[in-house]
């Protein structure tokens, strides 16, 4: 169905996650995890929507300068999925990268993010995850080069580009605005996508969410800094917070590609409080001057 017309659908059938979630038999504590899950993005990475995979059965393709990453399966299968884990086990890998078996996960897992998760938000996702159907299906080994098979060579990474902690309220800024920032820093990672990153693959902490010609999957990620030129300075929370719900800009364009699919699969199902407070959070990004055009393919499909 074309996106335009889920956008409109979206406007006039906008049902808050809160009440979505009431999923019959399903706990006030994994309705909120579900919440944490809508927000953190979950969805869109671990289905393969482009080949009719199974929810949350992971299997999706995610090609990036270092290789191609498949997302792994998250369903409570005990063989193949995330059944048997602890919420510790839950825990270390979203706040340390680091998988049961003590192995280092790349980066391309967002831990570099869901480091600042609230616990108690980590606590009621594995609630929600629990009540997932377990699929059985195995997971896909990463099409990387042969040095990147190396797992030791994450702690050297990590060393160079993460630091772990939980998300600490700024107490200069708002509730709101600090809700906004723990939803935009910790769940929704938007720096991940929205910031360039350096040879090692880091993010530039001097560009931070200025757009990036090399976001994931060879996409062009746009500036959502506050620079009225290059970035997204101009629009209004009214207008970021619609965005985040319905996809369409104040230009009247609709979001594509993956940001359709993070609005579709989470961010639309935010409450309006969440929204706003993500608009307030995102309109008060400092301005950085980053013109950001979108690749052209040649005909062989390659990039510019």
């Amino acid at each position: 169905m074309d996106r335009r017309v889920l956008a409109i659908l979206h406007v006039f059938a906008c049902v808050p996650l809160s009440s979505s979630a009431a999923i019959a038999g399903q706990s006030d504590l994994a309705q909120r995890g579900e919440r944490v899950f809508r927000a953190a993005g979950c969805a869109a990475c671990h289905t393969d929507e482009d080949n009719d995979g199974a929810f949350l059965a992971g299997g999706r393709a995610m090609e990036t300068p270092f290789g191609t990453f498949y997302t792994p399966n998250i369903t409570p299968d005990p063989e193949f999925g995330i059944g048997d884990w602890s919420e510790a086990e839950l825990t270390r890998a979203l706040t340390h990268g680091i998988s049961p078996d003590g192995e280092n996960y790349y980066p391309a897992f967002p831990y570099t993010a869901y480091t600042k998760m609230h616990r108690d938000d980590i606590t009621a996702l594995k609630a929600y995850l629990d009540t997932v159907p377990p699929v059985s299906q195995s997971n896909r080994n990463h099409e990387l080069p042969w040095y990147l098979s190396y797992r030791p060579l994450v702690m050297a990474w990590n060393w160079l580009n993460f630091t772990p902690g939980k998300y600490l309220d700024d107490p200069a800024r708002s509730e709101q605005w600090n809700r906004g920032a723990y939803l935009a820093e910790a769940l929704s990672h938007c720096g991940e996508c929205h910031t360039p990153r350096d040879f090692t693959g880091g993010l530039d902490s001097d560009m931070t969410n200025a757009g990036t010609t090399a976001g994931p999957e060879g996409e062009t990620v746009p500036n959502i800094t506050s620079d009225r030129d290059t970035g997204i300075g101009k629009w209004s929370e009214d207008d970021i917070a619609y965005y985040l719900e319905t996809g369409m800009d104040p230009g009247g364009d609709y979001a594509g590609s993956l940001m359709a699919e993070v609005i579709d699969e989470g961010l639309s199902q935010l409450g309006k409080d969440d929204l706003a407070a993500l608009a307030r959070y995102v309109k008060s990004i400092p301005p950085v001057h980053n013109p950001v055009k979108k690749r052209k393919r040649s005909k062989r499909g390659e990039f510019d």
